[in-house]
């Protein structure tokens, strides 16, 4: 089934293009994506489809959102705001209680502090609201000894080093990333959509999973006191697919930021691209040094919450090491629950950008990535 491409390529990156196309042909027939992508400050593709969808659409992108948080926590580093290896009680007394009081900021940041969530878990409007996700992790007795191993911090991240900044600068993190990020390269990547945006939004659905991914997901241990569950906030009665949490107009306007964000492909590939080179006669937001500091692993092997084989840098994962082997090393982004993927590689110069309405199945980065990130950066290398 022949379904229109949308949008352009640059010379030479044809064939990320008649990727995308053959992707989308055998997709379902509500299918709708976006993929952005720049080299060296350049964007180079710029594609969409679907029916409604267009460049401008916006989609909520769940754990895309922690690139956001995270590079606002690599420029207040790289400004000498934050030390990474201060104690995070240095910035936050309250935050030493129930034996967390060595944590230091590296290690909060790498998801090594245990402190995935709840025990009783939060309500709707508390994981919208990552001032109070801070003041009830405060008190919060971590689920492994701080340090000694690491578990992806999904819903709580943000919240947590935002609490980090706001007592170090006495600013939101938004609100720095706002001013430093977000306004002056005008990104379609929202840490609280405003109201006169969101009828360019997009229901973020789910998506069925086939017989296979089935059978995979009834072979997986599940409990409502696992890890995953507390992590996922799925032990809560009542608690919803994580695609809920997209489509709360409560947390869009809010913009937690682990998985509050409302973004557009291009806003995604343009945060990344504006964090490694210069783009529209701007400088990169970080440096090299900074560039090596959060793409440089500090966690990897088997993740306790997910299960499964995962790296991170500072905060960041490291997209060669969990996602796309074939890519430099240092390469740093986020994957997103609904199919989301965003990160940027130093070495070809690459940043990319993808989002879809309908989760993926098995749930994270979409499998159709590989085939469109391999494409794209095998032509970033020829230019």
């Amino acid at each position: 089934m022949t379904r229109e491409i949308h949008g352009t390529v640059a010379t030479g990156f044809e064939a990320v293009r008649e990727e995308f196309a053959a992707f989308v042909a055998g997709e379902l027939p509500d299918y709708e994506g976006q993929l952005c992508a720049y080299v060296h400050g350049r964007k180079v593709v710029d594609l969409w489809a679907g029916e409604g969808n267009d460049a401008e659409s916006l989609y909520g992108v769940l754990s895309s959102t922690q690139g956001a948080a995270h590079l606002v926590v690599a420029l207040l580093v790289q400004d000498g705001t934050l030390e990474l290896d201060r104690k995070v009680t240095y910035y936050w007394p309250e935050f030493g209680a129930e034996g967390k009081a060595a944590l230091t900021l590296r290690d909060l940041l790498t998801h090594r502090a245990g402190l995935i969530g709840l025990d009783t878990g939060f309500t709707e409007s508390e994981l919208a609201d990552d001032r109070v996700i801070a003041e009830r992790l405060a008190d919060q007795r971590p689920f492994w000894r701080p340090g000694t191993a690491f578990g992806h911090h999904a819903f709580v991240i943000g919240a947590l080093t935002g609490e980090v900044v706001r007592r170090a600068t006495g600013h939101t993190l938004r609100e720095v990333y706002e001013d430093r990020v977000r306004t002056p390269y005008a990104l379609d990547f929202h840490l609280g959509l405003p109201e006169a945006l969101e009828p360019r939004f997009r229901s973020v659905q789910p998506m069925a999973p086939t017989p296979k991914q089935q059978a995979v997901l009834d072979a997986t241990p599940q409990g409502p006191h696992m890890l995953a569950s507390i992590a996922f906030n799925t032990h809560v009665p009542g608690a919803g697919e994580p695609a809920d949490h997209a489509n709360s107009r409560l947390v869009r306007a809010r913009g937690p930021a682990s998985a509050g964000a409302v973004a557009a492909a291009r806003g995604l590939a343009g945060m990344y691209a504006a964090a490694i080179s210069e783009v529209a006669g701007r400088p990169p937001l970080l440096k090299p040094d900074a560039v090596a500091e959060v793409g440089q692993i500090h966690s990897v092997g088997h993740d306790l919450v997910t299960r499964t084989h995962l790296a991170f840098g500072l905060g960041f994962q490291a997209t060669a090491e969990t996602w796309y082997p074939f890519l430099g090393a240092g390469a740093f982004g986020h994957s997103g629950w609904g199919g989301a993927q965003a990160f940027a590689d130093p070495r070809s110069g690459l940043a990319y950008g993808y989002t879809r309405r309908r989760c993926a199945c098995p749930e994270g980065a979409a499998p159709e990535n590989e085939r469109l990130v391999r494409a794209a950066h095998t032509a970033a290398l020829s230019v």
